[in-house]
């Protein structure tokens, strides 16, 4: 069977949730694949699949994934490029300034030494992050240099990956960042995430409180550069909003979230998302 649509998957979210059922209302034929079930034979075409969103929250599964079904000849949204590109920050930060794109101050350090030395020299606070991950996870504040030698110890005896220190400037702004939502060339629905609890972080997933974002001009040509710097198609846009040099991009989704959005926007992002698609793959 052929269908238009897979959406392939290793998390059920409220976003796949979504897509199943804005294919139902569009009369779309969609198959809701687990990437934990997947097992291909890569000496074989395409079967079946039609356009694949990829929707995998596993940065390895994501990208061995689209790999092996882009070299099947599976059209796959978003890319096997833009799925390595915007699902390592070191990788995402190199490229949005090479595209011009506004960003927070980053500077990377290869052992615990080096950081601390490094730190020492630009100062705090500062935020560390691992270069792969979401959801906020894993993401500290750095305010000094007992805090840093703590968590950088412990981070190093995690897994080899948190051996590279990705250290980034803590931004002053207001409590909150800007979440953009790009189907194609078009910022379709942005939100304002306010800080929640009086954390500093604004991750919905750790209470943040979401509220509609007017887009600006400015804000989608930023967008739009950021969304072609990891050659995407359907993105996030994470943004914050400096005292002195206005707005920053600081992330790039590849499978982004968009529950909130659609909440707040009323904005019908599923079924843009499958239009998209529909029309990438003639």
């Amino acid at each position: 069977m052929t269908h238009d649509i897979t959406v392939l998957y290793d998390t059920i979210r409220w976003e796949e949730k979504a897509l199943l059922e804005a294919g139902k209302k569009k009369n779309i034929n969609i198959q809701m694949l687990d990437c934990r079930k997947l097992c291909l034979d890569l000496d074989k075409e395409k079967d079946g699949y039609g356009t694949v969103l990829q929707r995998c929250v596993s940065y390895y599964r994501n990208v061995h994934s689209t790999a092996a079904l882009e070299g099947m000849g599976v059209n796959v949204i978003n890319c096997l490029k833009t799925g390595i590109f915007a699902g390592n920050k070191l990788y995402t930060h190199m490229l949005l300034k090479k595209y011009g794109v506004p960003t927070p101050h980053v500077t990377v350090a290869f052992s615990k030494e080096a950081a601390l030395e490094t730190l020492e020299e630009i100062g705090y606070p500062r935020i560390i992050k691992p270069t792969v991950g979401s959801w906020g996870r894993l993401i500290s504040k750095l305010n000094d240099k007992d805090s840093a030698e703590g968590i950088i110890e412990s981070r190093e005896k995690m897994y080899p990956i948190h051996q590279v220190h990705f250290l980034e400037e803590f931004v002053k702004r207001p409590p909150r960042d800007i979440r953009a939502i790009m189907v194609g060339d078009k910022v379709v629905a942005a939100i304002y995430r306010h800080s929640g609890n009086g954390n500093w972080k604004t991750n919905m997933a750790l209470g943040g409180r979401a509220e509609k974002c007017e887009v600006s001009a400015e804000m989608e040509e930023i967008c739009i550069k950021a969304k072609n710097a990891v050659q995407g198609q359907i993105v996030g846009v994470d943004l914050m909003e400096s005292e002195d040099r206005g707005l920053l991009v600081h992330e790039v989704n590849n499978t982004t979230e968009y529950k909130n959005t659609v909440r707040v926007c009323e904005v019908d992002i599923p079924s843009l998302m499958l239009d998209y698609a529909i029309k990438s793959n003639k």
